[in-house]
C-alpha cells in the first residue's frame, strides 16, 4: 500500500523530505520516532551509503530504549549490505575528476558499483537521458554549471535504479531557474522509489511536500501536512504598516517574518497568535511562517 507521495521533515537547520514508495513495505518504521531523527541526522552526514547503517549502530546501540531502523522487515545493522545495494546517495559536496567527461564520470562510478559491463553502458545511457544530460555527455566535467553537475550527481546516484534516495541540500547554490528544474527532476524520480531530500530552503518544501514533520533539537514536534499546518497558522499572521519607531518595538515583542520599508512608512509581516497592533490585519501564512509559529523561531526578512 503506497502511502503519502512526500513526507518532509523539518529541522530548525534541515529539511527532510521522503518520496513515494510503498513505506510499509519498504521502511519500517513502527512505533519509531528515533527513526526519523536518525535519518535526518544520516542527511547531514558527508559519509558513503553506509550512512543508514552507520547512524543505526551508533545511535541504537546503547541507551534504555533500544530500537532499530528496518528495510523489508529487516534490521540495517545485521543486513546492512540488502539495504547498500538499494541504497543511492547525493552528498551536499560530492567530488568531480576534471579529466573525464560527464560519460566517463558515470562509467566508472558504475564500475565501482559493480555493474556488470553489458549492463554498465546501458544504465549510463539510461541515466543520462534522465537527467537530461546527454547532449552535454561528452564534454569534460569542469564546463559543467552548478545545476549540471547536481544532476550529474544524481545520475550516479540512479545507476544501481536504487529503491532508496538520499540527497543532501541538492539545489544550494543553484540559480532560480535550475532550483526548479532541479526539483521538477526531483519530483519525476518518486514513482518507484523513496527520496530523501534535505535542504534549508522551504520553497523546495512548499513544491513538492504533500506531509511534513518538523523537528527541533530531536523532538517532533509537528507530524502534518503542509495544508493543516497552514489551517493551524490561519489568524496567526499579521500585516501592518507603520512609522520607524513603532515598527522596531513590534520587531522587539514579536516575530517579524517580513519588514519592508515603503514610501509610505514600514510593512511588516508578524506571526503571532494575538492581534500585535491596533491597525493590524490578518493575512494567509505562508509555511515559512507557519513553521515559525510551530518552533517559536524569529527570522526577519528586511
Amino acid at each position: 500500500m503506497a502511502l503519502e507521495a512526500v513526507v518532509g521533515f523539518l529541522n530548525a537547520d534541515i529539511f527532510l523530505i521522503r518520496m513515494k514508495k510503498s513505506i510499509e513495505k519498504k521502511c519500517s518504521e513502527r512505533g519509531s520516532r528515533r527513526s526519523e531523527k536518525t535519518v535526518l541526522h544520516a542527511g547531514a552526514l558527508k559519509e558513503s551509503k553506509l550512512i543508514l547503517s552507520y547512524m543505526a549502530r551508533r545511535t541504537f546501540s546503547s541507551g534504555r530504549h533500544r530500537q532499530a531502523i528496518r528495510w523489508n522487515g529487516q534490521d540495517i545493522r545485521t543486513h546492512g549490505q540488502a539495504l547498500r545495494q538499494v541504497l543511492g546517495y547525493l552528498p551536499q559536496d560530492f567530488g568531480i575528476y576534471p579529466e573525464f567527461t560527464g560519460r566517463q564520470f558515470l562509467r566508472y562510478l558504475a564500475a565501482m558499483k559493480g555493474l556488470p559491463g553489458a549492463l554498465l553502458n546501458r544504465r549510463v545511457d539510461e541515466v543520462l537521458d534522465v537527467v537530461n544530460l546527454e547532449a552535454v555527455a561528452d564534454r569534460k566535467l569542469p564546463t559543467y554549471s552548478g545545476g549540471m553537475k547536481q544532476r550529474i550527481g544524481i545520475a550516479q546516484a540512479l545507476l544501481n535504479d536504487p529503491e532508496l534516495l538520499i540527497v543532501d541540500e541538492p539545489t544550494a547554490g543553484l540559480d532560480p531557474a535550475e532550483r526548479v528544474r532541479f526539483r521538477t527532476l526531483l519530483a519525476s524520480l518518486t514513482s518507484n522509489r523513496i527520496v530523501l531530500l534535505s535542504t534549508h530552503i522551504i520553497s523546495d518544501v512548499e513544491a513538492v511536500a504533500n506531509r511534513l514533520v518538523i523537528l527541533q533539537q530531536g523532538r517532533v514536534l509537528v507530524d502534518t501536512t503542509p495544508e493543516e499546518l497552514l489551517a493551524k497558522t490561519t489568524g496567526s499572521v499579521w500585516s501592518v504598516t507603520t512609522d520607524q519607531a513603532t515598527a522596531l518595538q513590534l520587531q522587539e515583542s514579536y516575530q517579524v517574518s517580513t519588514m519592508v520599508s515603503q514610501v509610505y512608512g514600514i510593512t511588516l509581516r508578524i506571526v503571532s497568535a494575538t492581534r500585535p497592533h491596533e491597525a493590524a490585519v490578518v493575512v494567509d501564512p505562508s509555511l515559512e511562517e507557519a513553521y515559525l509559529l510551530a518552533t517559536g523561531r524569529q527570522a526577519v526578512q528586511v
